[in-house]
């Protein structure tokens, strides 16, 4: 994986590249999870859909793309969604992680997306 300390942008950047890759991960892991717990259909979409969109906004990032306040701010609404889509099942501590994830990087995409 690629040493952020390498890379010469902001604090704040890095702290949104590493809260998107956190998420893309967490978010795949938990298909599996959901996967072998019989997980619905459109839950299963949806993190596929945040763990994309995490994807995308962290190379959009990295490349210090001008376009990237707009992955950012639909990754930030995707994050969301898949955040509360987690916490309706529950007290399944694995879907509360990555509710958390989720939160996360949308608190931290958010406030890319305001440019």
């Amino acid at each position: 994986m690629l040493a952020l300390e390498a890379v010469h942008v902001s604090e704040d950047l890095k702290r949104c590249i590493r809260e998107c890759l956190d998420c893309h991960a967490v978010c795949l892991a938990m298909m599996q999870h959901c996967l072998e717990h019989g997980g619905r259909p459109a839950h299963i979409r949806l993190l596929l859909d945040c763990a994309e969109i995490c994807r995308t906004s962290a190379d959009f990032l990295l490349r210090e793309s001008d376009l990237h306040v707009l992955t950012c701010g639909v990754c930030a609404q995707i994050c969301e969604r898949c955040a509360d889509e987690c916490e309706s099942f529950g007290e399944d501590h694995q879907m509360l992680a990555c509710a958390q994830a989720c939160r996360r990087c949308a608190e931290s995409c958010r406030e890319m997306a305001r440019g």
